[in-house]
């Protein structure tokens, strides 16, 4: 980690002396998680999208990768990878503690922006697999909601630290009335369609498959609707906002204060 980077609190509490730098070029400050997008999209971002800034309640910082459009995101051409490490770097300067990004897909180059970068890096969603299994009973599946399973390939789930995909059970919305917008750059949609499609493909993942001990959302434009999969399905749900908030609070800790 690049110790000329502050990582402590400043507290409001008057002191005699506090000396604080600040890397040479950064002009901003205040952001612990930067998040790379895509640009070349058309669709509402609503709250919950992983591009709403309204969906947090602490500051992040986003960076398009310039020119990056959904087909060649999906396709992990390895071409898009000099874009995602400049804007990255970018994020860097402007002083973030972590980076993560708005499309499973960026999961192609997970592993290796996170061995080029001196901070933490979550590209995926799909990076909590590993966790989510630890934390269950070793014989319960893990149902994924994605927005092409076509391109969820062993490559894709390799680069995101998964050795195996024989316990999950992955199904696809690109091809839902409302939720085909987001894939085909449609400008619009009906959000209330949107979050009924969402909820019955989790619906039908469980009843199909009763051994499933949690649902992970792939796609960043599903979080608005996880709250409506988990009371539909009974499980714990996990998506690109429960990865974010846990790189916030490890990279952006602050002190405890209260009464005793």
């Amino acid at each position: 980690m690049d110790k000329k980077r502050e990582f402590g609190y400043i507290s409001p509490e008057p002191k005699e002396h506090q000396w604080i730098d600040m890397p040479k070029g950064q002009n901003i400050a205040g952001y612990g998680i930067g998040i790379l997008h895509l640009d070349d999209v058309w669709y509402p971002m609503v709250p919950g999208n992983v591009v709403n800034a309204w969906t947090y309640d602490f500051p992040v910082r986003f960076k398009a990768v310039r020119g990056l459009d959904t087909p060649t995101l999906h396709s992990g051409d390895p071409a898009v990878f000099e874009k995602i490490l400049q804007a990255a770097k970018d994020l860097e300067r402007e002083g973030v503690r972590a980076i993560s990004a708005a499309c499973g897909f960026f999961g192609h180059f997970h592993r290796q922006l996170a061995d080029e970068m001196d901070m933490p890096v979550g590209l995926s969603s799909l990076v909590q697999i590993p966790w989510i299994r630890s934390i269950m009973k070793s014989h319960k599946k893990i149902g994924i909601l994605t927005a092409n399973a076509v391109a969820v390939s062993d490559e894709l789930l390799a680069n995101c630290g998964v050795d195996s995909s024989d316990d999950l059970v992955i199904a696809d919305l690109r091809h839902g009335e409302n939720f085909s917008a987001i894939m085909e750059d449609r400008g619009s949609f009906d959000n209330a369609g949107t979050r009924r499609e969402v909820v019955a493909a989790a619906e039908a993942l469980v009843e199909e498959n009763t051994d499933i001990g949690a649902i992970l959302l792939e796609c960043s434009d599903m979080p608005p609707y996880a709250s409506a999969v988990q009371a539909a399905t009974g499980r714990p749900v996990f998506d690109f906002i429960t990865l974010i908030k846990w790189l916030n609070n490890a990279s952006m800790q602050r002190p405890y204060a209260g009464w005793i």
